[in-house]
């Protein structure tokens, strides 16, 4: 059955698909969503006041039925974001919203799957933890340590669970009825958030609806970054927010690679003096320390060249981690060319 996005009739679902200074990634992510298939839905693209390119390729597929608007100015309190996917959602036709990112790709027929796979598990809403792409160093090296400790922190069993109180979601792929997002208030209701995703499903999982929520690959992609410039400002504005004992996991992560980078050089300078013995106590320190660290990285699904490279992705962690914590306790939270201050955060931290 072909794509069904017609004017006329009623969609299933709306993509929502905010854009601000995406250029480099929306073409692909629009390419990969107008062809999907087997559902009726509509796309709506809000351009979030770009200075790049966004605008023109978002246009170029208006005659695939893809309807791009601008956002309104920034009302005071709220972030960009919230912003922007709350001004599509007041054109939205369809019965479920899908809030999707620009740097997403979305595999043939993933939207049809994703809507029967609700259903299915009688979720009002659900959310993919999307395949992420790694290309540099630094993507390699930081982005498993960061996404091993999210699957530590979120469960995906327990975010399903309706029993547990857990919730999370991942704001790169959100598929939500309409009746389900109106009555938690939708993004308007966390306007001030800086991690909507979250705070989104924190909201409907309170008012007794079931999250269904799982990795994946099967469904969606994303490279999330492209330069260590834009991982450092994107992960300095979600760190502190997802990890609120920050100083100590900050300290846990470089204890971590110390024990690993000092036993492993002492075993060797304790080889090359012939001292066997030291080296192979410290040997089987080292062993067991990166064991215990490999097993934890590989629970974030990462290729086997980023595993073994999100060693030196410890202390970087670290690093981001506590200046995180920094950029939110100062109140100034860079993103996209614009400051945030997250109040809650502040309130909930005594600064």
């Amino acid at each position: 059955m072909p794509a069904i996005h017609t004017a006329s009739a009623q969609p299933a679902v709306t993509v929502i698909v905010p854009a601000r200074n995406e250029e480099a990634s929306l073409g692909a992510s629009l390419r990969s969503l107008v062809s999907q298939t087997d559902v009726s839905f509509e796309i709506v693209v809000i351009d979030d006041h770009s200075t790049d390119r966004t605008r023109e390729i978002a246009n170029s597929f208006a005659d695939q039925n893809v309807r791009v608007i601008e956002a309104p100015s920034l009302p005071p309190g709220w972030t960009g974001k919230n912003n922007a996917v709350t001004a599509g959602t007041k054109t939205a036709r369809g019965e479920w919203l899908l809030f999707t990112d620009a740097d997403t790709v979305h595999l043939p027929g993933s939207l049809s799957r994703s809507l029967k796979e609700a259903k299915l598990q009688n979720a009002a809403m659900l959310s993919y933890s999307p395949e992420q792409e790694v290309k540099t160093f630094w993507e390699k090296a930081i982005m498993p340590v960061i996404f091993a400790e999210l699957a530590a922190s979120f469960r995906p069993s327990q975010v399903s669970n309706p029993k547990s109180p857990a919730a999370a979601a991942n704001g790169q792929y959100i598929l939500i009825t309409r009746e389900a997002y109106n009555a938690v208030g939708g993004h308007a209701a966390i306007a001030s958030s800086l991690l909507e995703d979250v705070a989104l499903a924190r909201a409907v999982k309170q008012s007794g609806r079931k999250i269904f929520f799982r990795y994946g690959k099967d469904a969606v992609r994303t490279r999330m970054y492209r330069s260590f410039a834009q991982l450092r400002e994107g992960w300095t504005k979600n760190l502190a927010l997802l990890f609120p004992s920050s100083t100590r996991l900050a300290a846990l992560r470089a204890i971590e690679f110390v024990l690993i980078v000092s036993s492993l050089a002492v075993a060797v300078s304790s080889v090359l003096r012939g001292h066997r013995q030291s080296a192979a106590i410290t040997a089987f320190l080292c062993l067991i320390v990166y064991t215990l660290f490999l097993t934890r990285i590989r629970r974030a699904h990462f290729s086997w060249n980023a595993n073994i490279l999100a060693v030196f992705g410890l202390p970087l962690f670290s690093y981001l981690l506590l200046r995180s914590a920094k950029a939110h306790a100062a109140g100034s939270v860079a993103w996209k060319g614009r400051t945030y201050s997250d109040e809650r955060y502040l309130l909930a931290t005594g600064h």
